[in-house]
């Protein structure tokens, strides 16, 4: 495909594509494909995400030819994809990417289907995987549910899979490129020209085509884009300062003498600084490099920032009944199976035990692995049946049996 296209557009090829095909499998013979379950979703409903092998370009700084990481963003109705290219990764990065293929797209769908790599999942989970918290903000920010996969899963999202392939095969195939931003140019003018205008092998459509349909479902951007941040560790001195890009913050001191061992989350941004310790909290504007900001801003903790993780279940869990507690936080997406499983220890163990776990979990660790873990261990009482017997004498005895009856079930 690659060597027919290039032919059209630099040669004139006047002859189709089954010309080349048919010359090409002369010269190597044909593998057969390897069938797989096709999964089908709504338009707006999903986009899935992965990262891949770019070509290689000489990088500015060596001189020398290096391979890029390729970022595909596929929609799953569909087909329609995003290809950037970038030299690396880190979590800011991996959500950049997602910020400008969401602009390109023109909107957002409701679910992201992700691999479990580090920029977006730390803790790979079943039923609650640990989200990255910049990740997590970001697509919080753009109302969208992150859907991780299994681990080694990787044909839930089989649709990024098969674009990655596509691109590295097709467009990509032995080219190398003197700067990044003719590689990008290169690729999006064979994404407009060849990619979206293609006959799609499995709906049999074409991608631009469906792509028209499906826009108007995507969620529409919001006004502002997300303001990013920084977080991490810090440890407040004794002078009740804490160091943030080599600038010092004033924080409140601590009501005993082990201020220097206080340490706290420091969560910082390009206007403001909002420190987090055990005894101490202060909020702060950004300082340069080597000075001191000894006015206390702030006198408590600040509220934590509201999360994906946080906004509760999905509003049809509101209306469930004797279900579990709807405050016990969960996926906003049913798809996640987090709530599915709440429902499933409610069949288990019972509501009420159910119930009880939650309240607890309210104080402790509102998890759904804290709340099953805590139902193992302190499983309910089985139901027993026993005989109850009144303490008063009945008001009314039952009479007794004429003279010379036969009582029955006794012999003379």
């Amino acid at each position: 495909m690659a060597i027919w296209q290039d032919l059209v557009d630099g040669q004139g090829f006047p002859v189709g594509y089954a010309s080349v095909m048919r010359f090409v499998r002369q010269l190597r013979g044909a593998a057969a494909p390897e069938a797989h379950a096709v999964i089908q979703t709504a338009p707006g409903e999903e986009g899935q995400v992965d990262y891949g092998d770019g070509p290689m370009v000489r990088h500015p700084a060596t001189g020398k030819y290096r391979r890029t990481r390729l970022f595909l963003l596929t929609l799953g109705y569909s087909r329609k994809s995003v290809r950037l290219l970038t030299w690396q990764s880190s979590t800011r990065i991996w959500a950049e990417l997602h910020e400008r293929a969401f602009q390109r797209l023109g909107g957002v769908p409701a679910v992201i289907v992700l691999d479990n790599l580090r920029e977006g999942v730390l803790r790979p989970d079943v039923y609650e995987p640990t989200l990255n918290p910049l990740y997590r903000d970001v697509l919080a920010h753009y109302g969208v549910t992150a859907l991780p996969c299994r681990v080694g899963d990787p044909d839930r999202k089989g649709k990024v899979e098969s674009g990655i392939g596509h691109t590295q095969r097709t467009p990509l195939k032995g080219l190398r490129f003197e700067r990044l931003d003719a590689a990008q140019t290169y690729l999006d003018h064979w994404d407009a020209r060849w990619a979206d205008t293609r006959i799609h092998g499995t709906t049999k459509r074409q991608v631009a085509a469906m792509f028209t349909e499906e826009r108007p479902h995507l969620r529409a951007l919001p006004p502002t884009p997300f303001r990013y941040y920084a977080f991490g560790t810090r440890t407040v001195h004794p002078d009740g300062c804490v160091e943030v890009a080599k600038a010092y913050y004033a924080s409140r001191p601590a009501a005993s003498a082990t201020t220097s061992a206080s340490s706290g989350t420091s969560v910082w941004s390009a206007s403001s600084t909002r420190t987090r310790a055990r005894c101490c909290a202060s909020t702060s504007a950004i300082t340069p490099a080597g000075t001191a900001k000894t006015r206390m801003i702030g006198r408590g903790a600040p509220r934590p920032r509201p999360s994906s993780s946080s906004r509760g279940p999905p509003p049809s869990a509101r209306t469930s009944g004797s279900s579990p507690r709807c405050s016990i936080p969960t996926m906003r997406c049913a798809a996640c199976g987090a709530f599915r499983d709440f429902l499933a220890l409610a069949r288990r163990y019972g509501a009420a035990a159910v119930d009880a776990a939650c309240a607890v979990a309210l104080d402790l660790g509102p998890t759904y692995q804290f709340v099953r873990r805590y139902l193992e261990r302190h499983p309910p009482a089985p139901l027993t049946l026993r005989q109850v017997r009144s303490p008063d004498p009945p008001a009314h005895p039952l009479p007794r049996p004429p003279p010379g009856s036969r009582p029955p079930g006794r012999r003379r």
